[in-house]
């Protein structure tokens, strides 16, 4: 079998096939009463994930050594472990809405690695001599995991702020840390008594009580229900008409349990990725000592997993000790997914430093 042949169709079909289960996966949200589009996408990011690791061990096996060493390599190796987070992510989850978020990027790597990229530059070439090493696939592999990971994780938090439209909820789910508020200090309101008790929700709630409504016409069956409600006093016109601007819509039952679904999930996988990135980072000291004498250089690509380092480490400190949850932490992981694309592909762009082998200049 022409293993190069097999590579061009491999790398084909996987930006197809991910291109359709976007799609399905769009659709799935836009029509959740269809409910086989869910199983439908998790099927198309599983022979995604297996169509590129397929081309992964065709390239390991033509090219003799560890498919990490050039861009177009990199790029599947992320688009797939994206893909093997993904599906993790969302057994977990039980949500669709992980592949409204995550498919279009795994297809948008795919994409640009296989109509971008020139042909030379897709092609497998002899490893240059700082790369001859049993630390490439260690370093480099560790290095793309957690790059996947806290890239799920990040897109996770930016559906969290989707979801919740950026406002301050509380949450009582298990991704709150031992600096959190933990206890339910949820108040019930019958359905005929939607307005809160005189006395205000403590801020920790961040306004929000749990009301009560009737599930039949009897009045028996109550059901607890989230709901949004008013804590800022008016005292006078003007006041009560910025109090008006400043209230947001409140949020429906089902967005607030997928809002901490999406938390949970987010800071789970953050969690994953974070250790990854803390091993990876010192097998590349460790690698760097053995090929150039130094652990740690600051050279550009070295600066930056640094920097991204102190953003994840900062997440979960902040959640862990600090007890943040919601809008805060999850801005914050909508930041660092813009420090790993520049860690791992834009300090790369200037072609400087001792990391750029393969790469555009």
């Amino acid at each position: 079998m022409n293993l190069v042949v097999l590579q061009n169709w491999l790398d084909n079909a996987s930006f197809a096939i991910l291109f359709l289960t976007m799609l399905v996966y769009w659709g799935g949200a836009a029509f959740p009463n269809l409910p086989y589009l869910a199983a439908l996408g998790t099927a198309g990011m599983a022979i995604a994930n297996l169509c590129m690791a397929t081309l992964l061990g065709a390239r390991w096996i033509e090219a003799g050594y560890f498919p990490l060493s050039n861009l177009y390599e990199s790029l599947f190796f992320l688009t797939w472990g994206i893909t093997t987070v993904h599906l993790i992510a969302e057994s977990s989850s039980r949500s669709r809405l992980v592949g409204v978020v995550t498919s279009p990027v795994a297809m948008l790597i795919a994409a640009f690695a296989t109509m971008t990229l020139p042909s030379q530059m897709q092609a497998s070439e002899p490893l240059v001599p700082a790369l001859k090493s049993n630390w490439l696939m260690m370093h480099v592999s560790v290095m793309m995991l957690s790059y996947s990971a806290l890239m799920v994780g990040s897109l996770l938090a930016i559906a969290f702020l989707v979801v919740t439209r950026g406002q301050n909820i509380q949450l009582q789910g298990s991704s709150v840390g031992t600096g959190g508020y933990r206890s339910n200090g949820y108040r019930l309101h019958k359905a005929a008594e939607l307005i809160p008790q005189p006395s205000a929700p403590s801020a920790e709630n961040n306004g929000f009580a749990r009301f009560e409504t009737t599930s039949n016409g009897n009045g028996n069956g109550n059901t607890a229900v989230l709901g949004l409600v008013t804590t800022t006093p008016i005292q006078n016109p003007q006041d009560a008409s910025l109090s008006e601007t400043q209230n947001s819509e409140p949020l429906s039952p089902q967005r607030l349990s997928l809002a901490e679904t999406l938390d949970n999930i987010s800071y789970r996988i953050i969690g994953l990725g974070f250790p990854l990135l803390t091993i990876g980072i010192i097998a590349g000291g460790v690698w760097a000592n053995e090929a150039w004498g130094s652990y740690w250089s600051w050279d550009p690509k070295e600066t930056w997993a640094l920097i991204t380092w102190l953003v994840f480490a900062a997440y979960l400190h902040a959640r862990i000790t600090r007890g943040w949850q919601g809008r805060r932490p999850a801005i914050l992981a909508a930041t660092g997914f813009v420090v790993v694309w520049v860690c791992y592909l834009g300090v790369n762009l200037l072609g400087k430093g001792l990391h750029s082998y393969g790469w555009f200049f």
